[in-house]
């Protein structure tokens, strides 16, 4: 039977279902669906286009690569394993916290809420994340909270991920 979770932004209070990849990304499926609920503050990406997400402490070991992309579709749910290091640059809005080296395991959840979206970063290059979900129902709603978010800012917002 499949897993499906509820993506929810919280001070919009819109929410859509996604449901969970097991089939294509077991490990990454795994991970996420033993931590639930995860909620954290939202960012609107600045480089992907269409993409919001949220930064969390490293809850789970990473998973590894598993049904990666570039360039996600609209109702990807994909998931980024990051160092403090790799977000530390201010140029990213971020303030490297957590020290250097590796000690800051950061896992970014990240929901892709339209099209031509493309994981680039003129750091680093490709940054392929791992697609773990894909929305079922409401993402029309959900993408203009997105659009909405954009638009008028992120501030005060709560990324939400849970079980069904």
């Amino acid at each position: 039977m499949s897993k499906h979770i509820t993506v929810s932004l919280d001070k919009r209070g819109v929410s859509c279902v996604a449901k969970l990849l097991d089939d294509v990304a077991p490990r990454t499926c795994a991970a996420v669906w033993d931590a639930l609920p995860l909620s954290a503050p939202v960012f609107h990406g600045k480089y992907a286009r269409n993409e919001i997400y949220t930064l969390l402490p490293g809850f789970a070991p990473d998973p590894g690569k598993e049904n990666t992309t570039v360039t996600p579709i609209p109702g990807d749910l994909c998931w980024f394993s990051f160092d403090s290091d790799d977000l530390g640059n201010p140029a990213y809005g971020y303030e490297n916290t957590t020290g250097t080296g590796t000690t800051g395991a950061i896992v970014d959840l990240a929901v892709f809420y339209g099209r031509n979206n493309l994981l680039i970063n003129g750091d680093q290059g490709w940054v392929p994340g791992n697609v773990f979900g894909a929305i079922t129902e409401n993402l029309d709603e959900f993408a203009a909270a997105c659009q909405d978010l954009w638009m008028g800012g992120a501030r005060g917002e709560t990324l939400s991920f849970s079980r069904l």
